[in-house]
């Protein structure tokens, strides 16, 4: 698996970004779905990388900094042919090691309350995110679970 840092210029992307806020808005009502769309994820803030295998795009990943120190995980998709396969967590420990290398004290994320996030949430629990109340402008929702490490 190669990650990179992306331009999000690609098809690829694209259709698997779609996929993700597709994926989203199927268990969450739209009040209560924070992911990014493209020019979202085109902020100067958040940095955005792909994995592949060759031709292949087996997921996606971003982090955006928050300032301060804090950094907040953004937009994880493993694209559907992909998963169990460890792309998750490679991306995963690609970007928890790129917010240490930057300096970030902190690294935090909203992700879903539903059953259909459960992977999601054992996995950052495994990698030794803990649960937390609402960070940078989140709020509480029934629908959102809000995680952070200090790093």
């Amino acid at each position: 698996m190669k990650i990179v840092v992306d331009d999000l210029s690609g098809p690829e992307v694209a259709a698997l970004l779609e996929e993700h806020l597709r994926g989203m808005a199927a268990d969450t009502p739209p009040e209560s779905v924070h992911a990014l769309d493209l020019e979202g994820l085109r902020r100067p803030e958040i940095t955005f990388w792909s994995a592949w295998d060759g031709p292949d795009l087996m997921g996606c990943g971003a982090l955006k900094d928050l300032g301060g120190g804090h950094g907040e995980l953004k937009s994880m998709r493993t694209a559907a042919a992909h998963l169990r396969k460890g792309v998750a967590a490679g991306l995963l420990a690609h970007i928890v090691t790129e917010a240490r290398g930057r300096g970030f004290k902190r690294l935090s994320l909203e992700t879903g309350s539903p059953d259909s996030f459960f992977p999601a949430r054992k996995l950052y629990e495994k990698f030794g995110f803990e649960y937390c109340g609402p960070f940078a402008d989140y709020e509480e929702d029934p629908y959102s679970v809000y995680m952070t490490m200090t790093l």
